[in-house]
């Protein structure tokens, strides 16, 4: 390793590669929750998207493992989550250690809100959203709830007002109590359970003290720039959907008490955390960065590491991107960049995975692939085919 403050783009990435687990996979045994907390957070909007994000972090990791780690389940008394699915950064679905809870539930709600949503008449007032958080915690502590049983367990603990369908949502009216939904689960009095049949279920996570607020929120910049340092306070909000504002006077809190330093990033100011400055040369960089990857939708990777155009280089910026959003696209990395899309589909116990490289594979970067396409398939216990050729689909189909 060599300390540096003039820290380049390849050394970086090789650095984010390790400690996310991508250079190196986990070791058999390390837990589901350690790797979701390397990545902070892991983006789960999609769950099979998000077990391949931890799966082909750790060796011998499959979904199973996963939804175990979310819903324990034991003959007399089922252990407490590892993991817990709910809302996180960004405001939507993560899957987050449920150790981390302290720190992700006091400093989500501490960044600024932006313009609101809904008109006047439609907004619940600070008291009524406080009242519905409280009601949504009160009903789901101990149980698991569909939307429409813990609508009614809300307006039976708040009133009518909460249950008026005033929000528009897809061709049809949701109550009104629905516009807090993602900022209950952002303070830690909700989260998902395991669906029923078809039909989504919510439960109260693990209790909790939280953090401060502001120490939560200070801890959060370390923890970012650890992971995904350097990085500008522009890099942080766009990840958090942010304020700039805020995130720059985080920045400069803990630049001011030491617990950041600045460093050149590929010739700009960036921050690292207080002494992180240890960098990987070659020829250790160049191996940490070797290899094929496959990413999938909405990976940590691809939406945290910055600047975007350069883990997106030429023709990558315009396929694996849509419209300069990252995660649209599951995505293949080629020595530590995008190099192309991928696209997997899955029918009964096989699934096919087509990969779309923008340049040529070598013979060695083939084998890789096949070796990637084998992993996805013992992550998702599937038999997996190969097949490459052009990617169909459109973004996030």
């Amino acid at each position: 390793m060599t300390k540096s403050t003039g820290i380049t783009w390849a050394a970086a990435s090789a650095r984010r590669l390790e400690r996310q687990f991508l250079a190196r996979r986990a070791r058999t045994g390390t837990s589901v929750a350690d790797v979701a907390a390397a990545m902070l957070g892991v983006h789960a909007q999609v769950l099979s998207a998000a077990e391949l994000s931890v799966g082909l972090r750790a060796d011998g990791v499959t979904r199973t493992d996963v939804r175990d780690a979310l819903w324990p389940t034991a003959p007399l008394a089922p252990p407490a989550p590892a993991l817990v699915k709910t809302h996180g950064p960004r405001g939507t679905v993560h899957l987050l250690p449920a150790r981390d809870l302290p720190m992700w539930c006091a400093a989500l709600p501490a960044i600024p809100a932006g313009p609101a949503a809904f008109p006047t008449e439609v907004r619940l007032t600070g008291e009524q959203a406080g009242q519905v958080v409280a009601a949504i915690a009160d009903a789901l502590d101990g149980t698991f709830l569909t939307v429409d049983e813990l609508g009614e367990e809300v307006v039976a603990r708040t009133g009518p007002w909460a249950g008026d369908l005033v929000m528009p949502a897809f061709q049809t009216m949701w109550p009104r109590w629905r516009q807090v939904l993602h900022r209950a689960g952002q303070c830690g009095a909700l989260s998902f359970g395991p669906n029923r049949g078809r039909r989504v279920t919510y439960t109260r996570p693990p209790h909790f003290t939280p953090l401060p607020p502001e120490e939560a929120s200070r801890l959060l910049v370390r923890r970012y720039l650890y992971a995904y340092g350097p990085a500008t306070p522009q890099h942080f909000a766009r990840w958090l959907a942010a304020p700039p504002g805020w995130a720059k006077a985080r920045y400069a809190e803990l630049a001011a008490a030491g617990e950041i330093e600045e460093v050149r990033f590929e010739g700009a100011p960036a921050w690292v955390a207080a002494g992180d400055t240890a960098f990987p040369d070659a020829p250790e960089r160049d191996e940490l960065l070797r290899g094929v990857r496959l990413l999938p939708y909405f990976d940590a990777y691809v939406v945290a590491a910055q600047p975007r155009e350069l883990l997106f280089p030429g023709a990558a910026y315009r396929r694996a991107l849509a419209g300069g959003q990252a995660g649209n696209f599951p995505v293949l990395l080629v020595d530590g960049v995008a190099a192309g899309v991928w696209h997997q589909r899955r029918r009964g116990r096989r699934t096919t995975v087509t990969v779309e490289p923008l340049a040529r594979l070598t013979a060695r970067q083939e084998r890789e692939l096949a070796d990637c396409v084998e992993r996805v398939g013992a992550v998702l216990e599937a038999a997996a085919e190969l097949v490459i050729g052009e990617v169909t689909v459109g973004a996030h189909a």
